[in-house]
Order: structure tokens, then C-alpha cells, then sequence
């Protein structure tokens, strides 16, 4: 009785973490017309580590990325203050669908980049990679993050 009960409450505890099995908090997921792409991320779900993004660092692993997420739908912006790559900076709506992509921030450049209004993420990646795949307004991203009752593409 005692073992049924426990497996029980396992079984509850657990269920929504089996449910999206496909989705880590260290990578994202992207498609669209131009087909899938797949990047391991670091995650800046703080104000803190949202503040210092991507700064001082001198590279970035191709099918690496960075994915700010924030409490609710905002006007984003962005500079690049202290970043020293050149970034694609890809501006997500809460159902997961792709706002805006800005190619190629310059490095070092500290002109705001707006990504405009009703933003929850933003997505950087090695600038260039945007274009070379086809990640365009429109195409998807799929993510723990996102409120999957409303996704576009949500987790399994």
C-alpha cells in the first residue's frame, strides 16, 4: 500500500518533467520554411544576467547562443556595449514566434538595437548564422521557457 502510494505521487511529481522531455534548458529549437536548427544555450533569466548578456567575450561556439527571457511582454533593446563578436539578435513573441532578427550587431557599438514592442525573449547567436540558415520573421522557437499551453511549437 505504502509502495502504490509513493509510486504515486512519483508518478505525479514527475509526469510534467516526462511530458517535456524534448525540451532542455540548455538548448533551443528553431524552424520554419527554411527547415530546423538546434543551439545549446546559456540561459539569462535574471536581471543580473540579462545586464551582462554576452559582454567580454572574445568567441562563441557555432551552435552556441544565449536566450534572455523575461517575466513579461516587453519594447526590447539591446546595445553592444563590451561585446566583442559580432551577434544576430533574434526578438521572440510569448507564443514563440519570431518578431525581428537584427544581423550583425557590430561589435563594441553602443547604438540601440530596437527589437520593438511584445518581446518575452531574445536570442543571441553568432552573427551571420541568422541569414546563412534562413531564420526569418515568422519562423518558430521552441523552449521550456515559454508558456506551453500557448506555444506555437511546444514541448512534448
Amino acid at each position: 500500500m505504502i509502495k502504490a502510494a509513493l509510486a504515486g505521487l512519483l508518478g505525479a511529481v514527475f509526469l510534467p518533467f516526462v511530458a517535456m522531455a524534448d525540451c532542455e534548458a540548455g538548448r533551443v529549437a528553431l524552424r520554419g520554411d527554411w527547415g530546423q536548427a538546434t543551439f545549446g544555450i546559456e540561459l539569462a533569466d535574471s536581471a543580473a544576467e540579462r545586464a551582462e548578456g554576452l559582454m567580454n567575450r572574445k568567441s562563441l561556439p557555432k551552435s552556441a547562443g544565449m536566450l534572455f527571457v523575461y517575466p513579461k511582454p516587453q519594447h526590447a533593446t539591446f546595445w553592444m556595449r563590451n561585446t566583442l563578436i559580432p551577434l544576430d539578435m533574434i526578438f521572440i513573441d510569448p507564443r514563440g514566434q519570431v518578431l525581428h532578427v537584427h544581423s550583425e550587431a557590430i561589435p563594441l557599438d553602443e547604438t540601440v538595437i530596437d527589437g520593438g514592442e511584445g518581446v518575452t525573449h531574445v536570442l543571441e547567436i553568432n552573427g551571420g548564422l541568422a541569414k546563412a540558415l534562413g531564420i526569418a520573421v515568422g519562423s518558430q522557437i521552441q523552449h521550456a521557457s515559454f508558456d506551453q499551453s500557448k506555444a506555437l511549437w511546444p514541448c512534448r
